[in-house]
């Protein structure tokens, strides 16, 4: 019988080995980059699901507004419509997209233009953030933008105090994918909760006090001042500006080279159920039938709704309502309003409805507007 024995074994002319074997007990790491599955910790990066909406204008405040799990942050910096787009690079069907409808050209000190994810703490437990062990972080992302320079991508254990951030460079206008990696962290264990453990920031647009310091690329305790030293855009600059991103995906850098592997594609249902955690739309629209039948006391009906998925903590309702948004269908149709939740768990809630009744009889709630929503929020 014959046998090889080696260290590594690189490709012609590559200074990094495809495959390190450990010499005392034979085990191997591969630097593998083609679809591993369970390896991105964003949900949704690829803007698939979009249960709120596909398109909002005159946007001015902060929010979860199209794709799920995306949030925009504004502190000033202009006004925005953000669609989903079906401009994208390829292998990919939608994408995240900002435009600037009012410009904000002079940033006060504390203003800012973010992009976030927030990622639940008990999904990063395979970094060992905190311990001895720690693994690198490599986020990889395809972003398009009429505006070039110098961006910030930040990391931040705001549970810790730590952070640490990167610049990248958009050199073009066209759609282009970055890797950016960032240390291991042997500080600031992150819990095994349920509760935010890592903002992945895109810094869009920041005032100077967030700017004036010094670049922290390594983690380290949380400065204002050196959160996006390097930025040297405003993406609220000018009308004419407009942001695009797509096929997020941050993963545990378990080789310590620093190479991104292919985005992870998941399917539809899968990526939708990872959302509702979150955020479950259980009605969207006119003449649809929100809750079966349910109880009155002459006042009000308590109908409960079970959720989809188990959500991640007890939600609050996310409610679009106004004159005769919700109806209630018993003999003949009723004007109701659906005012509150009464009990909730990660599992149902009971919900308050308000309407003129006959004690005792059985009813169904209906929406009857197209601009009605009803649906339940347990957003980090």
């Amino acid at each position: 019988m014959s046998e090889i024995k080696v260290n590594s074994i690189k490709g012609v002319g590559s200074t990094d080995a495809a495959i390190t074997i450990n010499n005392t007990d034979g085990t191997c790491t591969a630097n593998i980059t083609n679809n591993l599955s369970n390896r991105n910790k964003i949900i949704n990066g690829a803007m698939a699901v979009k249960q709120r909406s596909s398109s909002v204008t005159g946007i001015t405040g902060s929010g979860y507004y199209t794709a799920d799990r995306m949030q925009l942050v504004l502190a000033n910096g202009g006004t925005w419509t953000n669609t989903i787009s079906t401009d994208t690079p390829d292998g990919f069907a939608d994408s995240y997209k900002l435009d600037c409808t009012t410009a904000d050209a002079s940033l006060g000190a504390d203003d800012l233009v973010v992009f976030r994810h927030v990622i639940e703490a008990q999904n990063l437990q395979d970094f060992a953030k905190g311990t001895l062990s720690a693994k690198s972080f490599t986020v990889s992302f395809y972003i398009k933008t009429n505006k070039t320079g110098t961006y910030v991508l930040e990391l931040l254990d705001d549970a810790n105090s730590r952070q640490v951030s990167k610049s990248y460079t958009v050199s073009n206008t066209n759609w282009n994918r970055y890797t950016i990696t960032f240390p291991a962290d042997t500080s600031g264990a992150i819990a095994n909760t349920n509760a935010a453990g890592l903002y992945v920031t895109f810094w869009l647009a920041a005032g100077t006090n967030w700017t004036s310091g010094t670049q922290q690329t390594s983690w380290g305790s949380i400065t204002k001042a050196n959160r996006v030293n390097g930025l040297n855009v405003n993406i609220a600059d000018n009308t004419s500006n407009e942001w695009l991103i797509t096929g997020i995906q941050l993963e545990v850098d378990n080789t310590g080279s620093g190479v991104a592997t292919d985005f992870e594609h998941r399917s539809f249902g899968q990526e939708l159920a990872l959302c509702q955690r979150y955020f479950n739309m259980h009605a969207d629209g006119t003449a649809l039938s929100t809750i079966g039948l349910c109880g009155s006391n002459g006042t009000y009906v308590f109908p409960v709704i079970t959720f989809p998925v188990t959500m991640r903590a007890a939600p609050s309702l996310y409610l679009v309502t106004g004159s005769n948004y919700f109806i209630i269908k018993g003999g003949v149709s009723i004007e109701c309003q659906v005012i509150a939740a009464n009990v909730t768990s990660i599992h149902t809630m009971e919900i308050v409805v308000t309407v003129s009744t006959t004690s005792g009889d059985c009813y169904m709630v209906r929406t009857n507007n197209s601009a009605a929503r009803l649906g339940f929020s347990a957003e980090l």
